[in-house]
């Protein structure tokens, strides 16, 4: 089997990048449909439209409804596209944002451009829409032949989210060098459809090293409220380096961990990343990793406020039987948990669920003091 990578075709990161939104795209048509809600355009629209002024592009707007079901991507095309002279795909804001843009230019066969305003998921450059219905209940997966041909981090506008967003983003990130470290062991197949190149391994590790070198920096620097390299070079780990990772080098122990966390109701008030976290203490723990390695990945949890207990997931009352539920979901056929490279059984994950929970609290009580 060959070796794969998909990356976006064009990553632009800078503050202030918005306001030069049209010159980065005009090369891809002559009109952009802009999708953003109607209380983003207020806060960025002025600066949207400047960029628009002096270019070769026009812009027309699309106030988003809100969810990304079938029903908005089809009033979009309907309404902006099939009958219009929209010809480039611009989604500007949150996830569903993000994934209702890439399904509107996948289905027109436009080109498509991302610009995310929070640093929450590696989601932003990947291959795929995650679907829901109109009731928000999750739809389906939308698998793209390519990834956006361009996406743009204003870093001034993400450092003005809230600091929990991009912690939750470091949280998603953290699990990048785990899962293709046990996914290049195991050999197996990642979302590209292909085997782990060294260059995914080599971003892999560079997501890492970043994180724990520029996390704690960074956290402090956007409660300050200032945007400083250590920002910058976190909003490219949690989008760009974990982004292009998780397709090219897989999912393994802590994305299906995740999932099987959100048959809790206790946990639903948690963002992605910090539901990750957790799984990836928990990956380690069913590994056996070192010990060295799991109290590193611990006492950095713990400094910039990722959980590492149940407790701090909102499961502070959470029996056997929920905890069996959760391993049962999380190792259903199918889920990336069987790119780990060995057995896994709903038995070792209920095991190391309760291991990583009791470690978090022995390790909270540690760096505590």
């Amino acid at each position: 089997m060959a070796k794969i990578l998909f990356s976006p075709s064009k990553y632009v990161q800078g503050a202030g990048e918005l306001a030069h939104l049209a010159s980065h795209i005009e090369s891809l048509g002559k009109t952009a449909l802009i999708i953003i809600t109607e209380s983003g355009f207020k806060r960025v629209g002025e600066k949207i439209e400047s960029s628009f002024k002096e270019s070769n592009c026009s812009m027309e707007v699309c106030h988003f409804n809100g969810e990304c079901s079938e029903v908005e991507v089809n009033r979009i095309i309907d309404k902006y596209v099939t009958n219009g002279s929209c010809d480039i795909i611009v989604g500007i804001g949150g996830g569903k944002i993000a994934d209702t843009a890439k399904a509107v230019a996948y289905y027109t066969k436009k080109p498509v451009v991302v610009c995310p305003t929070i640093a929450s998921t590696d989601a932003p450059c990947s291959a795929l829409s995650v679907l829901y219905t109109e009731e928000g209940v999750f739809d389906k997966y939308l698998f793209l032949p390519q990834n956006p041909n361009m996406v743009m981090m204003d870093t001034e506008i993400i450092s003005k989210s809230p600091v929990r967003l991009t912690v939750a983003g470091i949280g998603d990130a953290l699990a990048t060098y785990f899962e293709a470290r046990a996914c290049k062991i195991s050999g197996a197949t990642s979302c590209a459809g292909g085997k782990t190149t060294q260059a995914a391994m080599a971003l892999a590790s560079l997501c890492l090293d970043t994180l724990l070198k520029e996390g704690l920096k960074a956290k402090i620097a956007l409660e300050a409220g200032a945007c400083t390299d250590a920002v910058e070079n976190i909003i490219e780990a949690n989008t760009l380096l974990s982004g292009i990772e998780f397709e090219s080098a897989g999912l393994a122990g802590a994305h299906a961990i995740h999932n099987g966390l959100t048959v809790l109701e206790e946990c639903h008030h948690m963002y992605h990343g910090e539901k990750v976290a957790f799984g990836t203490v928990t990956q380690l723990v069913l590994e056996n990793a070192e010990k060295e390695e799991i109290e590193k990945i611990y006492k950095f949890c713990i400094e910039i406020g990722l959980p590492v207990t149940l407790a701090q997931l909102g499961a502070t009352d959470v029996t056997k039987e929920q905890l069996l539920e959760v391993a049962k979901a999380a190792c259903v056929e199918g889920e990336t948990i069987h790119n780990m490279p060995f057995e896994v059984t709903s038995e070792k994950v209920y095991n190391a669920l309760l291991t990583a929970d009791a470690l978090g609290k022995y390790y909270l009580q540690k760096f505590a003091q």
